[in-house]
C-alpha cells in the first residue's frame, strides 16, 4: 500500500515570526501522525529557519517550491536544486499552475527542472493540471498526459521511479471550489495508467496528490479514493489547524 503524503505549499506568504509559530504548532503534533508523510515547503528565504525549528522532528520534512532549470552559475535571483538540497529539501514542487501561468513555464522548463531535482536526490514533485478554459473543452486527460510526456521525453521511462505527481486543476486552485472526489479519481487513474504504459512498476508505487482546495472537511472523502495518496495543500497549510486536520484525514485513510 502507498504510503500517503501531505505537503504544504506556503507559497509567497508569511514573516519569520510566522513561520516560526506555524511550525511550532505542526510539529507539537507530529506525533499524531502516524502513517503520513509530512512536508512543509516555505518560501527559499525561510528555508534555513525551517530546518532548524524542525530539527529532527520525525515524520516531517522540508520541500522546495521550485528549483531552477539551471546549475550553479551566473542565474542571478536563481535558486539551484543543488542548493535547496544543501539547505535540508528532501522534495521539491516542479511546473506548479502559479509557475506555468504567471511565469511562463513550459511543459520542456518544467522537465528541465524535474531533472534537475532527480539529479540532486530530491524527489521532485510535477504539478500537473488543466484550466477552466481546457475542463469546459474537455480536454483535461490530453493536457494532463502532454504534462507528463514531457517528463518522459527528457528523463526516460525511469522518470517516476523516485517521484511524486501533484493533479491540480487550474480550476479549483484558491477558488473554494474542488473537483468531486470522484471526478478527481478519473483524473488520478489516468495518470498511473500513462506511467504504466512506460514502468508498470514506478505506476504502482507512485504517489498522486490532489492539489485542488482541498480543506479538512473534504479531506478524508477525497483521500479515500484508490488513486488519491494525499494532498498539495495551499491556503490551508497556512492554519496550523487545518493541516494538522488534513494530516490526520490522511492518517485515517492509511488505517
Amino acid at each position: 500500500m502507498r504510503r500517503p503524503l501531505v505537503m504544504g505549499n506556503w507559497k509567497m506568504n508569511g514573516r519569520r515570526h510566522v513561520a516560526q509559530s506555524l511550525l511550532s504548532a505542526v510539529a507539537a503534533e507530529a506525533t499524531t501522525f502516524s502513517g503520513v508523510d509530512v512536508v512543509v515547503c516555505p518560501p527559499h528565504c525561510y528555508l534555513g529557519l525551517a530546518a532548524e525549528q524542525l530539527g529532527d522532528c520525525a515524520g516531517i520534512v522540508c520541500g522546495a517550491q521550485d528549483v531552477s532549470a539551471y546549475g550553479d552559475g551566473a542565474y542571478t535571483g536563481e535558486v539551484s536544486a543543488d542548493m535547496a538540497r544543501d539547505m535540508g529539501c528532501e522534495f521539491a514542487i516542479i511546473g506548479h499552475s502559479e509557475r506555468r501561468t504567471l511565469f511562463g513555464e513550459t511543459d520542456g522548463v518544467v522537465a528541465q527542472k524535474f531533472a534537475r531535482a532527480l539529479a540532486a536526490d530530491m524527489t521532485p514533485v510535477l504539478c500537473v493540471g488543466e484550466t477552466a478554459e481546457e475542463r469546459d473543452a474537455e480536454r483535461t486527460r490530453e493536457v494532463v498526459l502532454r504534462q507528463i510526456g514531457a517528463v518522459f521525453a527528457v528523463c526516460g521511462a525511469n522518470a517516476f521511479d523516485r517521484a511524486v505527481v501533484a493533479y491540480e486543476p487550474v480550476w479549483a486552485i484558491g477558488s473554494g471550489r474542488a473537483a468531486s472526489p470522484d471526478e478527481a479519481q478519473a483524473v488520478h487513474r489516468d495518470i498511473r495508467d500513462a506511467v504504466a504504459q512506460q514502468n508498470p512498476e514506478a505506476a504502482a508505487s507512485l504517489r498522486i496528490l490532489y492539489g485542488g482546495s482541498v480543506k479538512a472537511q473534504n479531506a478524508r472523502e477525497l483521500f479515500a479514493r484508490a488513486d488519491i495518496d494525499g494532498g498539495l495543500i495551499g491556503g490551508a497549510s497556512l492554519v496550523a489547524g487545518d493541516f494538522v486536520g488534513i494530516c490526520r484525514a490522511a492518517c485515517s485513510a492509511s488505517a
